[in-house]
């Protein structure tokens, strides 16, 4: 079961990016000549009316083909329904029909998020568990089962909600409003400074006041208008954090051996599925995310490509040459297939040598 989820989540994330070049670009007016998961020959295919859907022989991704996309295609083809061509569009309904499958992927992840919140997520309660000795908290009197309910006038829900303010307020006195048995009680503690490695391995200055959590847990289910609000939020994070990441491993502070390709996704989807529906739908989340921020970057062939090729058309008033188009193009495919063996010989490293998924 934990395999067919593997197997599913992946196709999900393509079919949905897809799915938005494809509808789209029929809203458009364009003709679509094929929608296929996966690249190479097809496995089974249906055409149904002008357009022929496919399942291909290489699962790694896949395609919308449109009349009049392809430079390399022979002028007569291009000509027949030139109205409907991919060419024959203005800029901005090609910018859109490009733009529409990154969007798709990053609506998909606000989907899973609104829904996770509507039917519960388990929530960690701010519930001190241990009281560290010699520590701010310890000075302030606080003890073993206090809930805090408010920091700095702010209500707390959730045991984020009290590290956050912490964490971003070293050397500074914030107000803790206490619930303690039936007695309400505030007191003032001045979180010490203390320097520790973010997710990315740098140096990251932040405040502790030498709590720990109780590991108390609740089902908290929000309402419509809220759930919504925090699906855009959660997407909205991971997509920063997604993006930090890709500078910081351009600037070489993440290390190249962690780049993972479809064999890792692979095996952490498995995982993740064997932890619960939950666990396995934010990973699905997060890989929707990542596909759409992957399929944006300025390389040819990407749709971040293609975006860029539009936005010097915008400012040359007029499209790059037939030859600049096919030569980058290639040089794209090039790059993108070089990332993806690297890709691959990382996945491959780390199951020769038994090394931990990053």
């Amino acid at each position: 079961m934990t395999i067919l989820a593997a197997v599913f989540l992946f196709g999900l994330v393509i079919f949905v990016h897809e799915l938005g070049h494809f509808i789209v670009a029929k809203l458009s007016g364009v003709k679509v000549l094929k929608f296929s998961l996966g690249f190479g020959p097809s496995i089974i295919s249906k055409k149904v009316g002008e357009t022929e859907y496919a399942l291909s022989a290489v699962p790694l991704g896949g395609y919308v083909k449109m009349h009049g996309e392809d430079p390399d295609a022979d002028e007569n083809t291009i000509l027949q329904d030139p109205e409907r061509s991919f060419k024959a569009q203005s800029l901005w309904k090609r910018a859109l029909i490009v733009f529409s499958g990154p969007f798709f992927n990053m609506m998909t992840a606000v989907a899973i998020f609104f829904v996770l919140y509507l039917t519960g997520i388990p929530m960690l309660l701010p519930v001190v568990g241990e009281v560290v000795p010699g520590s701010p908290a310890e000075s302030a009197r606080m003890e073993k089962g206090d809930r805090v309910i408010e920091v700095n006038g702010a209500h707390v829900k959730q045991w984020s909600d009290l590290t956050d303010i912490i964490y971003e307020s070293p050397g500074k006195q914030i107000a803790l409003k206490i619930l303690r048995g039936s007695d309400h009680f505030t007191v003032h503690v001045t979180p010490e400074s203390k320097t520790v490695k973010d997710v990315f391995g740098e140096d990251k200055v932040i405040g502790l006041i030498g709590v720990k959590s109780a590991g108390e847990t609740a089902e908290v289910r929000e309402d419509l208008p809220t759930a919504l609000q925090h699906a855009f939020v959660k997407t909205w994070d991971i997509t920063v954090l997604t993006l930090t990441a890709v500078v910081k491993m351009i600037q070489r502070i993440i290390p190249a051996d962690s780049i993972g390709g479809p064999i890792m996704i692979f095996q952490m989807a498995e995982k993740q599925a064997s932890a619960g529906a939950m666990s396995f739908f934010v990973f699905a989340a997060v890989i929707s995310i990542n596909l759409g921020i992957l399929n944006l970057l300025p390389i040819p062939v990407l749709d971040g490509g293609h975006l860029l090729f539009m936005g010097i058309e915008a400012i040359r008033k007029k499209p790059l040459s037939e030859r600049t188009m096919i030569i980058s193009q290639k040089v794209g495919v090039i790059l993108l297939v070089g990332l993806m063996a690297f890709a691959m010989y990382n996945d491959l490293f780390r199951i020769f040598t038994k090394q931990a998924i990053p």
